[in-house]
């Protein structure tokens, strides 16, 4: 406490020029009145949220040594038993002397054998008789105490309730077991709680200093410590602590951060169970300060929760998308206006899963057009035809020449939005940017332009090619978002070459799912996100639909996506296919795709013909060994078919070949035109395109 000085009013005149605070040296008083600087209660029971967490990990430690106790109940009632025996035994060795007077013998057998020594004395002989009488009487009082309170006992037990019998008997049993008992004995077996790490700031700071952030102590003094600002406390399935690392030893958050693994292996947890950031100013933090949650066991191991817009009917875009869950259970969710978004990872890692809970968004809001590219041509997006302004499945030559003109569209449909945009008044457009009154005024829905397999865009043509697809998706980035523009790439070949650095590292939002080190973790969420605790290389195997996500330079997060399987995202196609035909938003291909046409209206169509539509969209004739490959693409059960087996089945479904040979860049083969194959769909579709 500091002196301060207390001025005494103007007019006393005898009163001191000075009055001295309580904290005056002589003051008798200056430590009563001092107030602690303590709070008055402990970190954990400051907040709601610890009190909880605190209180359920309570209960779970109380139900776990339950189940734990009750299962070995017959091996302790066992030992009871033992105990109980010992104790009787015992306790009847001690009791022996009393009932049989022993207390009486020593001086009995003292007279015996002074009278045998003196048979003629008479008052001797008199002695050892009144003593021995006295030790008889001893007894039969005794014994006949005992037995009288025994059977007094019993009699009142026959006649008592059932509940206080067995208290007695319980009593009497503790009782027994208490004298049995030994310094070594032991009735519960020790339990190991379910936690497998008891966290605590010793723990803590033996860790940081193991890895170097902490200077070593000299002799008994251990060396500086952290200050833990709150906790280590419990929260949720894990330890929370927030600390501030200590002044003049030189190391900062990040030098934390950068060292997660090295911590989790002192803590004797693996790195994918330590979660830690920075505690930035805006809460109250520096840079010093870390926030750090201990998972019990690997937090992202639990089955995928669905994603909430299956059930959905409608959704806005206007509102951030449900995305999945944090390490603690958190929902997460992303704005997605005015952004753009890369997939990064290994094959078969959950990526396009992820991928998609963006476009399923947009599939539920009518006024959202889809642009989509698919290189991989699989069934992952192929039901998109349903609702796709324009649609392209494959990386063959025809679909990256679709690409292209695609993209020259967009490019287009760019500039034709900023002129009108530029033109409204700020009455209409105060910030130059879309409204939700300037969406439907102006027929300008919002572009999610997605393509997946990224990388076989730019491996299938040549470097002057590349460079121009590159620039083309870059502006689109850039300036994209203020006309209502929203890109959502993903690539599984983070590097250089396949994720171009001009493209990358103007997107704003990133999502990475396992990769193969920290170099390709940085390739997809930026440059030395690694460092700062952003490493999607801890990842496993196991960890499917589990990404890092970051959203900002200093905001990420480790994300269990939400799962949407492939036959819900279908459904949700069709969704919004009907959407979009009710408000007039049915618009490019979807509109007069016969597939499509014939999945809305529910006409059966052959399935060989609807596959042979969408693996040709982009080329007017192919060679029968192109429309077998690319249709083995598509679905592997078509790896069995051959050229007959081909022609019988789309012969069957009503396909009339005017030519059996097509001639693509010189060649004349044996082959098949789309338009051949489209004049075999049923007439009602091919008079509704």
């Amino acid at each position: 406490m500091t002196d301060t000085l207390i001025k005494p009013p103007q007019d006393a005149e005898d009163a001191p020029a000075e009055i001295e605070a309580v904290d005056r040296l002589d003051n008798p008083l200056a430590d009563w009145l001092t107030v602690p600087a303590q709070p008055l209660l402990p970190a954990w029971a400051r907040n709601w949220a610890s009190v909880r967490a605190n209180t359920g990990a309570f209960a779970k430690v109380t139900w776990w040594h339950t189940r734990y106790h009750s299962l070995r109940s017959p091996k302790y009632a066992a030992k009871v038993v033992g105990y109980s025996a010992r104790g009787a035994f015992r306790g009847g060795r001690r009791l022996w002397p009393v009932l049989t007077a022993q207390d009486h013998s020593a001086g009995v057998k003292a007279m015996r054998a002074q009278a045998k020594a003196k048979p003629d004395d008479v008052t001797l002989a008199a002695q050892y008789v009144l003593a021995h009488r006295e030790r008889t009487l001893a007894r039969r009082w005794r014994w006949g105490t005992a037995l009288g309170l025994a059977s007094a006992a019993a009699v009142a037990l026959n006649y008592a309730s059932l509940g206080l019998q067995l208290a007695a008997s319980c009593i009497m049993c503790g009782g027994l077991t208490a004298i049995g008992w030994s310094d070594q004995a032991r009735i519960l077996d020790h339990s190991t709680p379910p936690l497998r790490i008891a966290m605590d700031a010793q723990q803590l700071n033996d860790a940081l200093r193991a890895t170097g952030l902490l200077k070593p102590g000299k002799g008994d003094d251990e060396g500086p410590k952290v200050n833990c600002v709150m906790g280590p406390l419990r929260d949720g399935n894990g330890w929370s602590v927030i600390f501030d690392l200590p002044k003049g030893g030189g190391k900062t958050a990040a030098d934390v951060l950068a060292k997660r693994t090295a911590i989790a292996a002192e803590l004797g947890v693996d790195e994918i169970q330590v979660i830690m950031s920075r505690v930035r100013a805006v809460a109250g933090g520096n840079a010093g300060r870390v926030s750090m949650w201990v998972a019990d066991d690997d937090p992202y191991l639990a089955p995928p929760n669905p994603s909430p817009l299956e059930q959905m009917d409608t959704f806005t875009i206007w509102d951030p998308i449900p995305f999945g869950q944090d390490a603690r259970g958190n929902r997460v969710t992303l704005p997605i206006l005015w952004q753009s978004m890369f997939f990064g990872g290994l094959p078969r890692r959950g990526k396009t899963f992820s991928q998609r809970l963006l476009t399923a968004a947009g599939l539920l809001d009518a006024y959202v057009r889809h642009y989509v590219a698919d290189f991989k041509g699989g069934q992952d997006w192929i039901q998109m035809r349903q609702v796709a302004h324009r649609l392209i499945l494959g990386a063959e030559e025809d679909a990256i020449l679709a690409f292209k003109a695609l993209l020259k569209e967009l490019l287009a449909e760019m500039e034709r939005r900023f002129s009108i945009l530029r033109g409204l008044p700020t009455s209409i457009c105060p910030e130059g940017k879309l409204t939700p009154e300037i969406v439907k005024r102006y027929n300008m829905p919002f572009i999610l332009f997605t393509v997946d397999e990224l990388q076989e865009a730019f491996l299938a043509v040549d470097d002057q090619e590349r460079e121009e697809i590159i620039n083309d998706m870059a502006r689109i980035a850039r300036r994209g978002p203020a006309a209502g523009f929203i890109s959502n790439y993903a690539s599984q070949r983070p590097d250089a070459k396949s994720v171009p650095t001009k493209l990358r590292e103007i997107i704003t939002i990133r999502y990475s799912t396992q990769v193969t080190d920290q170099t390709s973790s940085d390739m997809v969420l930026g440059k030395g996100k690694a460092s700062q605790g952003a490493d999607a290389s801890v990842l496993s195997e196991e960890h499917k639909g589990v990404g890092v996500l970051v959203t900002g330079p200093a905001s990420f997060v480790t994300v269990k996506a939400d799962m949407l399987e492939t036959a819900a995202f279908n459904a949700m196609c069709a969704k919004g296919r009907t959407l979009r035909e009710a408000c007039g938003q049915l618009t490019g291909d979807a509109a007069s795709d016969p597939a499509a046409l014939a999945e809305a209206t529910g006409v059966t169509v052959s399935p060989v013909l609807s596959d042979c539509l969408a693996v040709m969209r982009h080329s007017a004739k192919l060679h029968t060994v192109d429309l077998l490959a690319r249709l083995e693409n598509l679905d592997e059960d078509y790896g069995d078919w051959d050229a007959e087996r081909l022609a019988k089945e789309l012969e069957d479904a009503g396909v009339k070949r005017l030519t059996k040979q097509v001639n693509i860049g010189g060649k004349n083969l044996a082959g098949y035109r789309r338009e051949d194959i489209e004049a075999a769909m049923p007439a009602e579709l091919l008079n509704a395109r």
